[in-house]
């Protein structure tokens, strides 16, 4: 049952709320304990709040869900937990989440996850099938995340970082609908995935690139930018620009020729060259930074 219940509120996915830790790297102030101790709070209540909304999400789906060749092993379409159960650890962790940001933060934190909820409980019910909507809400998600990220820790963020989250957002989200479109291509079952219609195989293609470029420029122009050379006092940190365009191609590499590009979390926790690229790049990121050469 313990195995189910985090399952059911996808434990693993909370790697996506790491995420909260970008302002926190690029503060200089990754090695303050006051910050750092905020930053892991937030990282656990967005951790809280996505699973509030992954279980809220399988409620929703669950008669799709039942259909799905993957996700009808999840625990609610496969009966592990009956549907008032959950609707029961939707409300406990709702109002859990809520009340440990008054509690271990304050209120204006909780407001930043309100919109969270209300976000996500849209995208839920109306965005995910509105063509482009939907995977405009997914980066608005993690916009969200970076925003509170900076706002906890009370320091301000670079709009090219906050345009570099978006569009490495947009990428993964295009990415799985390039997935799911190839995984149900000459399927009719594709049909009663409303959004899937009114995408194709060309115009993910398109969007990908257009995604993948933006996210490579805007995180190159950051790392030059006069603002943050003047902060970090170098322009050292475009030599990290080459491990950001790997993760682009490993993930591409990936869907295109493995079709593994629907499951993101998968990926990050399983894929040995994706790990060791990112472990390489937040390393010498933080080496950089912090004038460790």
């Amino acid at each position: 049952m313990i195995a189910n219940f985090f399952r059911l509120i996808r434990i693993t996915s909370w790697v996506k709320n790491f995420f909260v830790f970008i302002p926190l790297i690029f503060s200089l102030h990754l090695f303050e304990l006051p910050f750092l101790s905020k930053v892991i709070v937030a990282f656990f209540l967005f951790g809280l709040a996505s699973s509030t909304i992954y279980v809220f999400n399988d409620i929703i789906d669950l008669d799709a869900d039942k259909e799905h060749p993957v996700k009808r092993f999840r625990p609610l379409p496969a009966g592990k937990f009956t549907i008032k159960s959950a609707y029961l650890i939707v409300l406990i962790l709702f109002f859990s989440t809520l009340i440990l940001s008054i509690l271990l933060l304050d209120f204006s934190f909780t407001i930043i996850l309100l919109i969270f909820f209300a976000l996500n409980s849209l995208y839920t019910l109306v965005f995910k099938n509105i063509v482009l909507l939907d995977i405009f809400s997914i980066a608005t998600g993690f916009a969200i995340r970076v925003y509170a990220g900076a706002f906890v820790i009370s320091v301000p963020i670079s709009s090219w970082l906050i345009l570099a989250t978006i569009f490495v957002s947009l990428f993964l989200a295009v990415m799985k609908r390039h997935s799911e479109l190839k995984r149900f291509e000459g399927n009719s079952e594709i049909k009663s995935r409303k959004v899937l219609s009114s995408y194709s195989i060309d115009f993910t293609n398109q969007m990908a690139t257009v995604s993948a470029s933006g996210l490579v420029i805007c995180y190159a122009l950051y790392t030059v930018a006069e603002r943050t050379v003047n902060i970090f006092g170098t322009e050292n940190l475009i030599y990290t620009t080459p491990f950001v365009v790997f993760g682009i191609f490993r993930f591409m590499y990936l869907e295109y020729i493995n079709q593994k590009g629907e499951n993101t979390t998968e990926i990050v926790l399983t894929d040995i060259p994706t790990i060791v690229n990112l472990f390489l790049y937040l390393l010498l990121s933080i080496m950089i930074i912090y004038k460790f050469i």
